[in-house]
């Protein structure tokens, strides 16, 4: 039964990726999902549903109502959790009856960048990544169970993030993308396949029990610099319109009408000349990780 791992989360992107990692290593997997029901494996699409057919021997799906009863019949030695970490501690007592040896947890370093913010939704949400890591912390030391925090940065790919993916959106219904200021804030955008690659990793690591790291992306480059290779990758040339300071905060009125671009602020314009930039080399030490330089294929164009 060491060869069984529970994913919370299973069905986002990160999930897409992570699973034919974890079937190839020989793993047999639960994965829980909100969007499935006890049976269904029907969450991703072309290639990816495809695969998730040809595999389906060696993974469960099951939906996160059914985490308890799943829980008490079966030993779940290895958990890797992508599901909004300020939900997992619902899910501690029914991880611990599994038989619970280690778990892997997705953070964000938005508990860094956004502790500061001109906006108090994203001091609350950074608060609530630093509380739910404490609270991870504690309760996996009280119950002798291995913990492994990853925080990656801005994570893009297979046209499903809200980062990367939001900004081909803007360019393709405008064929320009707005700017304040430079827009020199540096950014490291990691792909949703190395993030998976680091989690796989995480499981197994000696060096790494018990221990947290950031996630970054191969390359440090501009925000700016960012949004031309988007552009480039759309086969565009890149368009800026520099936008004055009140203009900008009246477009993000208007977005905000919007059910889609409702969590919108203008804080999110202000970070674009914020460095956002972390050192990952401990994930290099420890979990061999190996972050791609910034780039698009078509995969990963929504």
């Amino acid at each position: 039964m060491d060869n069984v791992v529970g994913v919370l989360g299973a069905s986002c992107y990160v999930g897409q990726a992570l699973l034919p990692l974890l079937v190839r290593d020989d793993f047999d997997v639960i994965a829980f999902s909100r969007r499935v029901d006890d049976e269904s494996i029907d969450i991703f699409d072309g290639e990816a549903r495809q695969w998730c057919e040809s595999a389906k021997e060696r993974i469960n799906w099951r939906a996160m109502s059914a985490i308890g009863p799943i829980c008490d019949r079966h030993t779940i030695p290895y958990w890797i959790s992508l599901a909004p970490i300020q939900i997992l501690s619902q899910f501690f007592d029914k991880i611990e009856a599994s038989g619970a040896k280690r778990i892997v947890v997705l953070s964000s370093t938005s508990r860094f960048t956004k502790y500061d913010s001109s906006n108090p939704k994203d001091q609350v949400l950074a608060r609530s990544f630093i509380d739910s890591e404490i609270a991870l912390q504690n309760w996996a030391e009280n119950k002798g169970i291995e913990f492994v925090i990853l925080r990656p940065t801005l994570i893009y790919g297979l046209g499903k993030d809200k980062n990367v993916s939001e900004i081909i959106r803007l360019i393709r219904r405008f064929g320009f993308f707005p700017l304040l200021g430079e827009t020199q804030g540096l950014r490291q955008p990691v792909h949703c396949h190395d993030v998976a690659s680091a989690c796989l990793s995480a499981i197994s690591s000696v060096n790494a029990t018990n221990k947290s790291y950031n996630l970054s992306g191969g390359e440090v480059l501009s925000y700016k610099e960012m949004v031309s290779r988007i552009f480039e990758s759309l086969k565009l040339k890149p368009r800026f319109f520099k936008m004055p300071m009140f203009l900008l905060r009246a477009v993000i009125g208007l977005f905000r009408l919007i059910p889609r671009y409702r969590q919108w602020s203008f804080a999110m314009v202000e970070r674009m000349n914020k460095d956002m930039v972390f050192d990952h080399q401990g994930a290099v030490r420890d979990l061999n990780f190996k972050p791609r330089r910034f780039g698009l294929d078509a995969q990963d164009l929504p």
